[in-house]
Formats: structure tokens, sequence, C-alpha cells
């Protein structure tokens, strides 16, 4: 059985001798050419056999069977086209980052501005509502992810909040849970991470934008892996950094640095081989990770 959940005996595409530059055939129907793949577990699919999905389209089979096990009794579970297994909500992900943010924003309004100062992102300054002197380069490097979950403002959340749920809905069920998680915490660091190196020691900065935009990130790497139309991915984000670079007291560097992030996590865990799959995208995870910390210490040693 292949990492797709294909069991033995399970229509396969042509063995037959291909030109190299030829689209495979449909699964269902041989000799039918197409560039169309089914997002669970990526056979190729005609015209006539594509059913529309919540992302991209799914052969008969993955719609048949759900999420349950696949194409046979005994075979495994559909995977995503990053390798994730597929499960029952394809949301759940999304749904818990959205409470998160909404339980921080409830401590917010409890506990006022002075768990707002203790929490928000910034470098290296002398805070007078806490009466110390505070930031990241103080030794306090968790605000480079409290921050990721902090929110001030009705309209900053529910804006956030919202963006979230489309965007989400949209990228977990394609990449998986644990992938989807890695996407939004990586890129909610790296836009920290740009704001922490470019911006004023003593400007703070809050709220989701970094992640949300690295699911955006994540959307445009997938709308192209897909073969997608990237006409709706284009106007979205070019709307984004519109209102980036022309709203006032917009963090841009937290948006870019999400972005970015996002687009290249992102690209490693869905064009990684299938025989290295795992040990790809740990590494393109891993690699993520060790060079935002290695710029949060660069910048540390500069303000300090």
């Amino acid at each position: 059985m292949n990492e797709a959940g294909q069991a033995p005996g399970s229509p396969q595409e042509p063995r037959g001798p291909q030109d190299a530059r030829s689209l495979p055939s449909c699964y269902r129907h041989a000799g039918r050419e197409t560039g169309i793949r089914c997002t669970r577990c990526e056979r190729p699919i005609c015209t006539e056999c594509m059913i529309n999905a919540s992302v991209g389209f799914q052969c008969p089979e993955c719609v048949r069977t759900g999420s349950g096990t696949g194409h046979a009794p005994d075979a495994n579970r559909p995977r995503t086209i990053a390798g994730g297994s597929l499960r029952g909500d394809e949301s759940l992900v999304t749904k818990v980052l959205i409470g998160l943010n909404a339980a921080v924003f409830v401590l917010v309004l409890v506990l006022g501005e002075r768990f707002v100062a203790a929490t928000e992102l910034i470098g290296y300054a002398y805070n007078p509502r806490l009466g110390e002197v505070v930031g990241v380069a103080d030794g306090e490097w968790y605000r480079l992810m409290t921050a990721v979950f902090l929110h001030q403002e009705v309209p900053h959340i529910l804006f956030n909040l919202l963006s979230l749920w489309f965007l989400g809905r949209m990228v977990e069920p394609v990449l998986g849970r644990s992938r989807f998680l890695a996407v939004y915490l990586l890129s909610g660091l790296g836009g920290s991470t740009l704001a922490y190196l470019l911006a004023a020691p003593n400007q703070p900065s809050l709220g989701a934008s970094g992640a949300i935009f690295g699911l955006m990130g994540a959307l445009v790497v997938l709308a192209r892996r897909m073969n997608l139309d990237m006409r709706p991915v284009a106007v979205i984000l070019a709307v984004s950094l519109l209102l980036t670079f022309t709203r006032p007291d917009i963090s841009w560097e937290g948006h870019i640095g999400g972005l970015v992030i996002g687009a290249l996590v992102t690209a490693g865990l869905v064009y990684a081989p299938r025989e290295r799959r795992v040990l790809i995208q740990a590494a393109t995870c891993g690699a993520a990770l060790v060079l935002l910390l290695v710029a949060d210490l660069i910048r540390t040693a500069a303000l300090t």
C-alpha cells in the first residue's frame, strides 16, 4: 500500500511509455490526460471524475469513503497532499486557535493594561506601566509568541479571527492538522522576528496578523501546487498587502515576516518527495525555527 492510501489492486495510472512532457491519465479513464489530482489521495482525475471540495477537487472514491478507511476495507486512512492523515473535523485546529485567541482577549478585558504590557512584543524599552525595562532583549523571549495571540481592540480581533476562519478552512484540510499548526506557529514567530529585527526597540506590536499572513502565503503555494486558478488568491494577497502599507499603525514587518515564512515552510511540506517526505518536512520546520532563533539572538546581541 502506498502513502496516498491506495490498496493493492486499486486502479493505477498507465505504466506504458509516455513522453516526458505528457500529462498523466485519469485513473478511471485510461487515455484521458489531466493535470488535476485528488486533494486527498493525489490520483489524477479528469473533469468527468473530479468533484468540488472545500479546496481543489476529490475523486469519487474519496468522496464516497469520506475521511474513513480509504479505498478498501484494509486500506490506510487517505492522506493530504502533504502526507497528513485526514480526520473527521478538518477544521479542528482552526477552531482551537480561534478559541485561544478569544480566551486571551477575555484575559485582556479582565486584567487590563498590565497584562498587555507584560505580553506584547517589544524589543527593549522602559515601560512606565510596569515601571521597569522590558523586552525580548531583556530575556523575555516568550513575547515573540504571546504577542501572536494578543489583541486589545474588538475590531482588530474580529478581523483577524474572521480571516483565520476563512483561510484556516481552506489550508488545514489540505495540509492536515499537525502541519497546519506548524505553519501557523512558525509564521507567527516569523512575523514577530522580523518586527523585532527591523522595528524600533520601543515600538510595541501585537496580534495574529503575522500568522494569518503566513496562511496567505501557504494558500498561494497550495494553489500553485494543485494547479488551481491563481487569480482569486492573487487578489486576496494584493488587497492585504495594499492595506498593510497604506493603513496607519500597521506592523508591516510582522505581516511580511509571516507571509515569507508561511510560504517557505508550506513549500517544503508539499513539495517534499514521498520517499523522504517526513524527514524533509521535519528538516524544513526545524531549519525555519533555527533561522528565526538565530536572527533573534543576533538582534538581542545588538541591543544589549
